[in-house]
């Protein structure tokens, strides 16, 4: 059920999504050549903690660490661990925070040193993919305006979508009704009514868009080792547009 959220529940759900974004700020000076995976989930769990926050992902469905740290070819759910970031890995935080019972939800692809043009191309155009499906997002417009947007921007620039990945409804659940699929059909689709809260998550890649899972489980690779980006934000929607919860 897609569930409308009281003004209560959005002031809730904003203070969550603010600790999230801040919680980008604050690691963005870490992310840097020699750093482990693994320090930098420390780092963003004992920030997210700071704030009077839980790390949502800790535990959830049995996930072992308190973000997503996913590297070069893999597109979400890395596992945090002793792998040290070299110069010219693009490397996505996936940051989730629960503030009183609401949860906010970003991702950020985010470069180590200098990176390959490949890279540079990736990045930049799924950035903007998040923005050409959040334009989208309106009270009277549906889901699939979103996800047509999106694919029609992603393909144009010669990248692959990921179809198993989506976004999704949020709020009281990490993950609620609707799916926010990165591909469809204008004018399908459940209806964006005032009030309703998604995160929208383009995941795209340079190559091929299949993937597959490796043997923990959770992270998941792009099937011919090409690099992937993805960026994410939880936005409310408003009578006119959207207002972003997870800002920078």
């Amino acid at each position: 059920m897609i569930s409308i959220k009281s003004d209560s529940e959005i002031e809730l759900m904003k203070i969550a999504g603010k600790i999230v974004g801040d919680c980008h700020k604050y690691l963005i000076p870490y992310i840097k050549e020699g750093i482990t995976t693994e320090e930098l989930d420390d780092l963003a769990e004992k920030y997210i903690i700071s704030r009077g926050a839980t790390a949502s992902c800790k535990g959830y469905e049995g996930y072992p660490k308190a973000i997503c740290i996913s590297v070069n070819e893999e597109v979400v759910h890395g596992i945090p661990g002793k792998r040290k970031l070299k110069n010219g890995d693009i490397v996505t935080l996936d940051i989730c925070a629960c503030y009183k019972g609401y949860h906010g939800d970003s991702a950020w692809t985010y470069k180590v040193g200098k990176v390959s043009p490949e890279k540079e191309y990736l990045m930049e155009h799924t950035e903007k993919a998040l923005f050409v499906g959040l334009s989208q997002v309106k009270a009277g417009n549906r889901i699939g305006d979103i996800g047509a947007a999106i694919y029609e921007y992603a393909t144009k620039h010669r990248l692959g979508v990921v179809r198993e990945l989506t976004g999704h409804g949020i709020g009281s659940e990490l993950h609620e009704d609707p799916d926010v699929p990165n591909y469809g059909k204008k004018g399908t689709g459940p209806l964006l009514k005032e009030g309703m809260v998604i995160a929208v998550e383009p995941m795209l890649t340079a190559g091929s868009r299949q993937i597959y899972i490796l043997d923990d489980d959770w992270t998941i690779v792009t099937g011919d080792d090409k690099p992937s980006a993805h960026f994410e934000h939880t936005v409310l929607v408003t009578k006119d547009g959207y207002t972003i919860l997870t800002e920078r």
